[in-house]
């Protein structure tokens, strides 16, 4: 879905134009890096933390499994100036910190020798060309992300997202081309991972909305912390109320119980005062049995 452009400013109506129509977006105002056509827009900041707070590949370690959104990855030793931005990406078989220790500032191919298992790209206005390998470059241009991703570092996974038609595009790495995968629902299971990537409807940080997320191999979607400590709370509180359930029917069975005792304590009470009340007036009590 292509986004209208608008010429800005925007002249002014009576009445107003509403903020949405008249405020320009990143992708109408140019960048003053002309390299960088604008900075990501707030649906960038948001996606990408939730794909790498449910990327847990079950054959792989936590140490073992390095995310990251937004991210400078360089990819040619002989050019060190030519880097990659994915909105996302993942990678298993290195370590979380760098140097065990440290957090990265960036992801240098030639130094990490590991490259990404799966890219994610979410589109935009002025991407889409570019993630979609529809872009083409003059001989002396650095290769597009399309080449770097199926060419240079051949990522076995390439993942597009169109926030606007709620669109998912996969593509795996067959015989060194990307091809496309056909997708009978908005869900890709990605072996190697043994972990799948899907389009999940939900609240996340307070927004309701289709979100890409990861989910296990029962099909089950992947909890963040957050996720995880609410459940854990919600299932503590279930809990208790069994618990409390469960001591009410004690108490209850404990009233009934005792009730019955006082019950029988009454009648053999009665009866020991009809027994003495009849032996007053000179009758045997057993003999009124025989």
């Amino acid at each position: 879905m292509q986004i209208k452009q608008i010429k800005y400013p925007v002249e002014q109506s009576d009445p107003p134009r509403s903020a949405r129509e008249a405020l320009p977006t990143m992708y109408d105002l140019p960048s003053e890096n002309p390299e960088e056509p604008g900075l990501p827009d707030e649906f960038h900041y948001r996606q990408p933390p939730l794909l790498s707070l449910t990327f847990c590949p079950g054959n792989y370690p936590p140490e073992q499994i390095f995310s990251a959104g937004d991210m400078n990855l360089y990819y040619d030793v002989r050019h060190h100036s030519w880097y990659k931005r994915p909105d996302w990406f993942g990678v298993v078989g290195v370590s979380r910190l760098y140097d065990n220790r440290d957090l990265r500032l960036s992801y240098v191919m030639w130094q990490e020798m590991v490259a990404p298992t799966v890219v994610v790209e979410l589109l935009s206005p002025g991407t889409e060309t570019e993630d979609l390998g529809k872009r083409t470059r003059l001989v002396s241009e650095p290769p597009t992300k399309w080449e770097v991703y199926e060419q240079i570092l051949k990522v076995p996974y390439y993942i597009v997202f169109d926030r606007y038609t709620n669109e998912l595009k996969a593509f795996a790495l067959m015989a060194g081309f990307y091809q496309e995968l056909k997708l009978t629902e908005p869900k890709i299971w990605l072996p190697q991972l043994e972990l799948g990537l899907g389009l999940w409807s939900g609240a996340y940080e307070g927004l309701n909305r289709v979100w890409l997320r990861w989910y296990d191999a029962q099909g089950s979607w992947i909890l963040t912390p957050s996720e995880r400590e609410a459940l854990a709370v919600k299932q503590l509180e279930a809990e208790r109320l069994r618990a409390e359930a469960e001591r009410q029917r004690a108490e209850a069975e404990r009233l009934r119980a005792e009730a019955e005792r006082q019950r029988a304590e009454a009648a053999a009470t009665r009866s020991q005062q009809l027994e003495e009340l009849l032996r007053s007036h000179g009758i045997d009590p057993n003999s009124l049995n025989s």
